[in-house]
């Protein structure tokens, strides 16, 4: 669903930013290291923000609705311009819209865990977006060279770099159901929601916005059933529907900080009352298992909340298998 951390609810507005810009942005998008930095310092922008519900004030968010007013990317300059000349437009986008980054590279980093589990798979997505995430079986994949052929041919190869034990597959998992659940599912038949994830995409990520486009394309031919919902209060209801003789897989990615902690706790009881296996690949601190500290803007991946079968990267590039 998610960017990467989200806000952290401890550190004011500025420090967020700063913080996105330093342990997120970095060494990945310089044009969002430089408009988060921009942006701390802003004191006209900052007071927009305060405006807005404190789930509202994300980096992800206010930088693509800046995009997606703009048809560009925002610089300091432009979000600036936005926010004094018309505020109320991107408010109003910020209002609307939630941060449902789609990456489908993540399925590579969830691949090794998702085949050592026993198959045929049945896959619950929550926080699915528009469902990119749900197609592993459909990709093909490049492991440093190791290729995996996926279902569909016309899918986009995904590329990741392995380190540590990671049992990488000869083949995609054997997945004969997939549903996912969203508070506003995004279609891939829409054009304004293709937009808004593109808008998603940061600037200076070489190759993500084709691999978005194709992936939709995948989705198209595909499609994978997104129901609008709550991921605890309907989790229970949309697995009823998986089929008993496959391994029920409920999993996300970057989705529990849009998630207040009342809500967490509720989705931790409802996925162990179903027996299901749980793959959780979200920062550190998210889950009580591993360090706390998301210093490094990495994800940790963990099995039924308790095992930390690797360090991932965010948008899918590499893996590290811990051993």
């Amino acid at each position: 669903m998610g960017g990467m951390t989200g806000l952290d609810p401890t550190i004011d507005t500025a420090s967020n930013y700063r913080r996105f810009a330093r342990q997120e942005a970095a060494g990945r998008s310089p044009a969002y290291e430089e408009l988060g930095l921009a942006v701390a310092e802003d004191g006209v922008v900052l007071a927009f923000l305060e405006k807005l519900p404190a789930g509202k004030r994300q980096p992800n968010l206010l930088f693509a609705a800046s995009r997606y007013l703009l048809g560009d990317v925002p610089t300091p300059g432009s979000v600036r311009h936005l926010v004094v000349h018309r505020a109320r437009e991107l408010a109003g986008v910020m209002a609307t819209r939630l941060t449902q980054t789609n990456e489908p590279a993540r399925c590579a980093t969830l691949l090794p865990a998702l085949c050592l589990l026993p198959q045929p798979l049945a896959l619950l997505e929550v926080g699915a977006s528009a469902g990119l995430t749900l197609l592993a079986d459909y990709y093909s994949y490049d492991f440093g060279g190791h290729r995996i052929a996926g279902k569909d041919d016309g899918a986009p190869v995904l590329s990741c770099s392995v380190s540590g034990p990671a049992p990488v597959p000869s083949e995609v998992p054997d997945v004969v159901w997939r549903a996912g659940i969203d508070v506003n599912p995004l279609d891939v038949n829409r054009e304004e929601d293709l937009e808004w994830l593109a808008c998603l995409v940061w600037p200076g990520e070489e190759g993500r916005a084709q691999r978005l486009a194709a992936a939709a394309a995948v989705a198209r031919r595909h499609p994978p059933p997104i129901h609008r919902g709550d991921l605890a209060d309907d989790l229970a209801a949309v697995a009823a529907d998986a089929p008993p003789r496959a391994t029920l897989v409920v999993f996300h990615s970057a989705v529990l900080p849009y998630v207040d902690q009342r809500k967490r706790r509720q989705f931790f009881e409802v996925v162990k009352h179903l027996g299901a296996e749980w793959l959780s690949n979200e920062a550190p601190g998210i889950l009580p298992t591993g360090p706390a500290d998301p210093a490094g803007g990495h994800f940790l991946l963990i099995h039924n909340g308790e095992s930390i079968l690797a360090e991932t990267d965010g948008h899918g590039a590499w893996i590290r298998w811990r051993p």
